[in-house]
């Protein structure tokens, strides 16, 4: 067989299996996400909790004239810094992420329980 022809074959079955796995699987909400990586599995299981936020975050973000949203764009984009968090909480653990949300750099401590995060303390600047 030419090799023109075995590429004919090879590229047909490959555009067949291609449309086959986006009508038949695409529909089905299966997604290829990288939510096994450290960083985005706190993430996650911080964003699907009950939030809760402290009198202290909601002044000071008040006082930049920001509100909550900033915090959900931080736990969609934002960078866990396990170095400075506590991992190994008794109770709850202690996760400060850092990250960019409405044009300025956020800094967060959030207590991780089992049924809801605990935004304890926010630090706003506008370089990083």
């Amino acid at each position: 067989m030419p090799l023109l022809k075995r590429f004919v074959y090879y590229f047909g079955g490959l555009v067949l299996g291609l449309c086959f796995l986006y009508f038949f699987i695409g529909g089905s909400g299966a997604s290829c996400e990288m939510d096994y990586l450290p960083n985005a599995r706190v993430l996650k299981n911080i964003r699907l909790k009950e939030r809760v936020f402290s009198d202290k975050v909601l002044q000071e973000l008040a006082s930049k004239q920001l509100d909550t949203s900033a915090i959900s764009t931080l736990l969609e984009d934002g960078d866990v810094l396990f170095s400075e968090s506590n991992t190994d909480g008794d109770p709850c653990n202690v996760y400060v992420i850092r990250g960019k949300a409405s044009e300025q750099w956020l800094k967060i401590t959030v207590e991780n329980c089992e049924n809801q995060a605990k935004v304890n303390d926010i630090f706003i600047s506008n370089s990083k």
